[in-house]
């Protein structure tokens, strides 16, 4: 009879204890989406009485952004193109380099040195985006003018690259915690089968990590996509539409930073800035529907 009070008096507890994190668990979720509900809200109605003054195709197809004239030209076609120019071409130039960190250090170096991989990756992660800013400014800037002698080293290739070196540890440490999830009864099967350590990482190892990769890749992506910093410092600060990748721009992050400080509260600037920043938030959106669409297609 103690005996099944005691047990009835566990699976008890052991379900309240259920409950409560399962409450929990809910009200986390739910701040979270009431917090980002209250953010789409408060841009909305900040950005949107901008289209009281200016059309949205004026806006987004405009190619002169002179918000402190009368009347302002506001638009935002520039800084959206330096955006996606800057997203881009980071990417291009760091996710390739962070995937192989990944997959040099999880499935080919020695023990000692893919401690020391792993630990140096967490650093580097931790580094200010301000530090590479200044790197960008005073060192790899002059480099660049020197190289192409163009009449300034603060540009979209400058920009790409510092921003490049600001993904590539969150990048890799991710992708590199997603194949190290990876059973090692599935390796040690494809070995007994007769493939090769790269047939193994190729076709093995890699698809099977290929959710946490793209969940990694996905992350540095918004990273450089909401970067404000390193933007700011190097990009160059031009609103102009790029034709080439030392042309200097001017993301809308870095025109967000710069501006909203010294704009009047409730003006037309005003509130094309917050525009822009619900620009930014469609943009993200786009980016992570496009992201799950083609995780759909791979999973069916």
């Amino acid at each position: 009879m103690k005996l099944n009070k005691i047990g009835h008096l566990k699976g008890s507890f052991e379900s309240n204890g259920d409950n409560v994190m399962q409450h929990t668990v809910f009200a986390v979720s739910l701040t979270g989406i009431l917090l980002m509900v209250f953010l789409l809200l408060f841009l909305f109605a900040n950005g949107l009485p901008v289209l009281k003054d200016m059309s949205i195709k004026r806006i987004i197809f405009g190619v002169d952004w002179y918000p402190m004239e009368e009347p302002p030209a506001l638009g935002m076609l520039p800084l959206i193109v330096a955006t996606l120019a800057v997203t881009l071409m980071s990417s291009i130039i760091a996710l390739p380099v962070a995937i192989a960190l990944a997959v040099f250090t999880s499935e080919v170096a020695p023990k000692k040195t893919r401690e020391f991989f792993k630990v140096l990756l967490e650093l580097l992660g931790f580094v200010p985006s301000i530090v590479l800013g200044f790197i960008g400014m005073m060192l790899l800037a002059p480099y660049m003018q020197d190289v192409f002698g163009v009449a300034s080293g603060l540009n979209l290739l400058t920009s790409s690259i510092i921003l490049g070196f600001l993904i590539i540890p969150t990048v890799a440490s991710l992708s590199e915690e997603a194949l190290s999830s990876v059973s090692h009864e599935l390796r040690e099967a494809s070995f007994a089968l007769g493939a090769t350590r790269w047939e193994t990482i190729r076709k093995v190892v890699v698809p099977f990590a290929l959710p946490g990769i793209s969940a990694a890749v996905l992350l540095g992506v918004m990273r450089a996509l909401g970067e404000t910093m390193v933007v700011l410092m190097v990009s160059g600060g031009a609103a102009i539409v790029p034709h080439s990748l030392t042309d200097p721009v001017r993301p809308l992050t870095s025109t967000i930073a710069a501006e909203m400080g010294e704009t009047p509260v409730g003006s037309v600037h005003y509130h094309a800035l917050f525009f822009a920043g619900l620009i930014l938030l469609i943009m993200t959106l786009a980016i992570n529907l496009i992201s799950y669409w083609i995780e759909r297609r791979r999973v069916n």
